[in-house]
């Protein structure tokens, strides 16, 4: 697939999202994802780092949900993994795509190793935790850290939790898009 048209297919998903809730949060959908994309931005990630932030819910709304797959209206289960396949599937990187699937490990990562950081998840993020696994095993925190995404789903997973402050001007999409573009071009 070509990144025209790659780009295309997905920013008119995402911008479908735009009144979108966001599983219980203040900001809209798209709110959320460009202000994890900002946060990132802002702290200098690379632009597939940078993608990540901005697709790494994709996996809510890329594909109608299941009744089955539903965290009790707060989101799909397992979202991680759609929407890891659904870039992987217009043709981003296995890079972009690991990163957005290890968001929800890394949220699992933190709550185990992270003094404080369980306390401080907002009311949505502690409710969908128990449907994602619940804090990690010392074991699998073991494991996570040798994967080589390791720091950068860490990272991802901070913009995450950051990025719903509500009545945040909404950036324009064309930066984002522009961005995506170059990414997609340059896969490896």
């Amino acid at each position: 697939m070509s990144a025209a048209l790659a780009v295309a297919e997905l920013f008119a998903l995402c911008r479908q999202q735009a009144q979108a809730d966001y599983i219980g949060e203040a900001v809209s959908q798209l709110e959320h994802m460009v202000q994890a994309a900002e946060l990132a931005r802002d702290e200098g990630a690379d632009e597939e780092l940078i993608l990540a932030a901005f697709c790494h819910d994709v996996g809510h709304f890329c594909v109608p949900p299941a009744a089955h797959n539903s965290m009790a209206g707060l989101g799909r289960q397992g979202h991680e993994r759609v929407g890891a396949r659904c870039l992987r599937g217009l043709g981003f990187s296995a890079r972009l795509s690991g990163l957005v699937a290890l968001h929800v490990e890394a949220k699992r990562y933190l709550c185990r190793r992270e003094p404080g950081y369980l306390a401080a998840l907002s009311p949505a993020s502690l409710q969908t935790l128990s449907w994602q696994g619940g804090p990690m095993s010392e074991a699998q925190a073991d494991a996570f850290e040798r994967d080589p995404l390791f720091a950068d789903s860490l990272r991802l997973r901070r913009w995450d939790e950051a990025a719903k402050v509500p009545g945040r001007p909404a950036a324009e999409l064309a930066w984002l898009e522009e961005l995506a573009l170059r990414v997609h071009s340059a896969r490896s």
